[in-house]
């Protein structure tokens, strides 16, 4: 009888792969992990317990077969094992590297609630598919056979392009458009090098684009094409444009040189790992080289800031955030990781202004938990006399993302927005009340994860593939 490759969760111990030690990793932008050996890879894998009720899988928003492609790694069958994970997930190298797996399906292993230390899935996920490029098993995007139909992607982010993954590999013609020089989104130019280096984006970018979509790059809807336009010239439009529009803080002196938004400090930092010219971080505006950091926010964004400024030389870099450690929305593991390279968190704080312009500081008020508020979550309270100034020569707001005006912007009031300014669309097929117009991750869900996007972008490619099929019966009737 062959011997048992898994549950061995009991004799094996929880093994990460190896982390780069604080003082190297803060000198680069580099990925701060390892990857895995092949043997420590399967070892990793035999811990899971396939259990009955895989609630890794449950939480996953892909619903990735995760416990089958674990027992394929730990029993040497990689290239299965890659084909199981690209099954359900068009992009499983970037979740392994970006997704909060702590929030998500390890937060969920049946061994991690049993005391044993949750099995390294997105570890093993992304050595996996980096497995499978290095070994050409990742195979170009061949259709069996072209389709005259067409849909128009506008944003090139995570969501658009599982969408157009999945309409080109069934013929379809796929033109994406999107306002920046590069294919991504955010990918691109918002998640550092250390979380995720940019050639992964780009192959991915690559192999789209050798598979037959048309990128229309540097095309800013509204002003060089319309959205009439593009809705006259495609069968179907998705709109996948995410949510740029940074949340500001109403507080004195929030207009003063040196007061930055998180978008346009990662932007530029990405921007120049891609060795382009960029005229804000060249005249030290957006470089944090030499200068003491305030952070403001407690999101995954707020990390990345906060990590790069490291990364460039900051003589400090502190974050505010105006709740404790135990509600901090972003990942505990990418607190732990700014924690070892050297940034300072300043709980129960907010800013309640700015001084001076350049700015000199930050205006910092106390606070303290109070009651639950709408969410659940204890509301933070002023306490009364307890504010002081933090010093700073660079501060980066870092509150989060709302939706851009997009029926203004684009001349269709038609468009059904809420009052948040997301589009309205069903949850699963991304379909608005406008007639061929879908929408799919954060401009219908607000700032949520990579991972939503692409869930949604397969899903909504499925929905369209079905419409047209639909249309070509009755056509042909």
């Amino acid at each position: 009888m062959a011997k048992q490759p898994m549950l061995k969760f009991v004799s094996v111990e929880r093994d990460m792969p190896e982390k780069r030690p604080p003082d190297l990793r803060r000198t680069d932008f580099q990925e701060i992990y390892a990857e895995y050996a092949d043997a420590k890879a399967k070892e990793q894998s035999s811990r899971c317990s396939q259990c009955g009720v895989p609630y890794c899988q449950s939480h996953c928003p892909l619903h990735n077969n995760i416990p089958d492609w674990l027992r394929l790694t730990a029993e040497g069958r990689l290239q299965e094992a890659y084909e199981v994970s690209q099954a359900t997930n068009t992009f499983p190298e970037i979740c392994g590297r970006i997704c909060p797996q702590d929030r998500l399906c390890e937060g969920n292993c049946v061994i991690e609630q049993s005391g044993h230390g949750t099995v390294t899935i997105g570890s093993v996920e992304k050595y996996i598919t980096d497995t499978a490029w290095e070994n050409g098993w990742v195979q170009p995007i061949t259709p069996k056979a072209e389709r005259t139909e067409s849909v128009g992607i506008i944003g090139a982010g995570p969501g658009g392009l599982a969408a157009a993954d999945v309409l080109r590999r069934a013929g379809v013609q796929v033109t994406i458009y999107d306002r920046y020089d590069r294919a991504g989104g955010l990918l691109t130019y918002g998640i550092p090098g250390f979380k995720l280096e940019k050639d992964v984006v780009m192959r991915r970018n690559d192999q789209l684009a050798e598979g037959g979509v048309t990128f229309e790059l540097n095309c800013d809807v509204g002003r060089d094409i319309s959205f009439a336009d593009i809705r006259a010239k495609h069968d179907a439009v998705i709109i996948a444009t995410g949510v740029y529009k940074t949340r500001e803080i109403q507080a004195p002196g929030v207009g003063g040189l040196g007061v930055e938004r998180a978008i346009d400090f990662l932007t530029a930092s990405n921007r120049k790992s891609f060795g382009d010219t960029v005229e804000e971080f060249e005249s030290g505006r957006l470089n944090a080289e030499g200068k003491r950091v305030v952070v403001i926010g407690g999101g995954d964004t707020a990390m990345d800031c906060v990590r790069t400024s490291i990364r460039q030389g900051a003589t400090s870099v502190k974050c505010l955030y105006r709740r404790d450690r135990t509600n901090m929305p972003g990942s505990q593991r990418e607190v732990a990781n700014a924690e070892e390279e050297g940034v300072i968190f300043e709980w129960l704080s907010a800013p309640k202004g700015f001084v001076g312009d350049p700015v000199t500081g930050v205006m910092v008020q106390k606070m303290r938990l109070g009651a639950p508020d709408a969410t659940g979550r204890q509301a933070p309270e002023v306490i009364e006399g307890a504010d002081y100034i933090e010093e700073a020569d660079l501060v980066i707001t870092a509150l989060g993302f709302e939706p851009e005006d997009l029926p203004t912007l684009w001349n269709e009031p038609d468009l059904p927005v809420n009052r948040w300014g997301t589009v309205k669309a069903d949850y699963i097929t991304g379909a608005t009340a406008l007639d061929g117009v879908y929408a799919v991750g954060d401009i219908v869900r607000g700032a949520s994860l990579v991972v939503w996007a692409i869930k949604d972008g397969r899903d909504c490619a499925e929905a369209i593939l079905a419409r047209l099929g639909d249309a070509a019966a009755i056509a042909a009737e």
